[in-house]
């Protein structure tokens, strides 16, 4: 299988484990070895000022922290995005990459903007292509708008439009269609 690294995982309407139901997740690494990236589109109710202080800086004052997957929930993950890429200790898209290792945000000079994310998504070597053959997921080319969406709780109904085709037509599935 090609290199996931940069694509959006689309949680399709089969995946109901709620770690993941109507998720979006970027691919920050793909290899022989596994998969990891974070959940874009589950703002938590904390703020990162609250949550982690020290990295409060990086971010505007109310943004929250994100549920970033159920793999070590208890770890900032901090993706962002750079003026100079090679700043960047995992390159995602573009000028977008995570920050690797303990961060000191007084370092970070030339970083535009970022968010703080609680935990990663993360699967084993072949695990994530099974779930792909079992349409768990539906892939898309991710945007930097994806990253730093206004709306994160729109992004999945946005990204599935974007889409098109046969997939379009989930944006208009209810969250939980026994109640249509």
């Amino acid at each position: 299988m090609d290199n996931l690294k940069g694509q959006l995982l689309i949680s399709g309407p089969g995946l109901v484990d709620p770690n993941f139901r109507r998720t979006i997740v970027l691919i920050g690494e793909h290899n022989e070895e596994g998969s990891l990236g974070v959940v874009l589109n589950r703002p938590a109710p904390v703020t990162v000022r609250e949550a982690v202080p020290p990295l409060a800086d990086l971010v505007p004052p109310e943004d929250p922290v994100y549920i970033g997957g159920p793999v070590q929930p208890q770890a900032a993950v901090v993706l962002a995005e750079f003026e100079d890429p090679t700043k960047a200790g995992l390159l995602v898209i573009d000028s977008i990459g995570f920050l690797l290792g303990d961060v000191d945000p007084s370092n970070l000079v030339g970083v535009r903007r970022a968010r703080v994310f609680a935990g990663y998504a993360g699967w084993g070597a072949g695990q994530l292509e099974g779930e792909l053959d079992e349409s768990a997921w539906i892939l898309e080319g991710a945007l930097p708008a994806d990253v730093f969406a206004d709306d994160p709780e729109a992004l999945w109904s946005a990204v599935v439009r974007r889409k098109g085709g046969d997939a379009a037509l989930l944006a208009t599935l209810p969250f939980d269609p026994s109640t249509n």
